[in-house]
C-alpha cells in the first residue's frame, strides 16, 4: 500500500513539474513608462469642505492598444499647489495602432482650509490649471 501511495505521489509530482515548466508566451510585459499629456480635467465641485473627498478625473489619449495609464506623479510644491503628471505604459504586444482615450482619477482630500491650485501637465511647458476652494 505504501509503495502504491509513493508511486501515485511520484506521478502527481512529475505531472505538476511538467505543467509548471510550460512556457507561457500569451502575455504582454511592460517595456517602459513615460509621460503622457493630460488632454482635459473634470472637477465636479470647485468648492468643498475640509476633510471631504472629491474625485478629479483626467483624460489622456493613447496611440495604440499597447499603451495605457500607468500612474500619476503627484507633487505638492507648497501647502496649496499640486503638480500632476500622468504616465503611460508601453507593452511588447502586437497591437492595433488606433487612438483611444482613457479616463483616470485622483481622490483629493484636503486637510486645511484654503485655495488649492492644481497644475496638470499637458505637454512641453504647458499646464491645465484648476482651482478648488476648501472651506
Amino acid at each position: 500500500m505504501k509503495t502504491l501511495f509513493k508511486a501515485a505521489l511520484s506521478v502527481i509530482f512529475v505531472g505538476f513539474s511538467l505543467i509548471s515548466c510550460k512556457e507561457d508566451d500569451d502575455y504582454e510585459t511592460i517595456q517602459y513608462a513615460d509621460k503622457v499629456k493630460i488632454d482635459s480635467v473634470k472637477i465636479v465641485n470647485d468648492t468643498m469642505a475640509v476633510f471631504g473627498v472629491q474625485s478629479i478625473r483626467t483624460y489622456s489619449t493613447y496611440a495604440s492598444q499597447c499603451q495605457g495609464f500607468y500612474g500619476y506623479d503627484y507633487i505638492q510644491t507648497d501647502n496649496f499647489t499640486r503638480n500632476v503628471t500622468a504616465y503611460q505604459y508601453h507593452t511588447n504586444g502586437s497591437c492595433v495602432q488606433a487612438n483611444h482615450v482613457s479616463a483616470n482619477q485622483i481622490n483629493f482630500s484636503p486637510q486645511k482650509v484654503g485655495t488649492y491650485t492644481f497644475k496638470f501637465w499637458k505637454g512641453d511647458n504647458s499646464y491645465i490649471t484648476k482651482t478648488i476652494v476648501v472651506e
